[in-house]
């Protein structure tokens, strides 16, 4: 399994919409990529590791697919139209990095 995250750094003064971000847009994503998006997590950024620092990304969401090719197949036909939608929940330039899941436990 993979996990596809898509990471926003935090900047003082730039905007995200926490609200559409989790009710809009990663429907958004999940309904566009289908099955190959087995599920999704999004993170709202709290703090930083120091008492009183920022967050490092002020959001996230990570995207569970079961290969790299899986996620290529679901997000690609349909990347310009959801890259198309960040602006209306934030004005960021994500980070995306791509990982093999090695453990996951409930």
């Amino acid at each position: 399994m993979i996990k596809v995250s898509v990471m926003y750094p935090h900047t003082p003064g730039a905007r995200f919409d926490h609200a559409y971000y989790c009710n809009t847009h990663m429907p958004l994503v999940k309904s566009r990529m289908g099955e190959s998006c087995r599920f999704y997590t999004v993170d709202q950024g709290l703090a930083g590791g120091s008492p009183d620092t920022p967050p490092t990304y002020i959001g996230m969401s990570h995207i569970f697919c079961d290969s790299v090719e899986a996620f290529q197949d679901g997000f690609g036909p349909h990347a310009a139209e959801l890259m198309k939608d960040l602006p209306n929940f934030t004005d960021i330039a994500p980070v995306i990095q791509v990982s093999e899941v090695l453990v996951g436990r409930a």
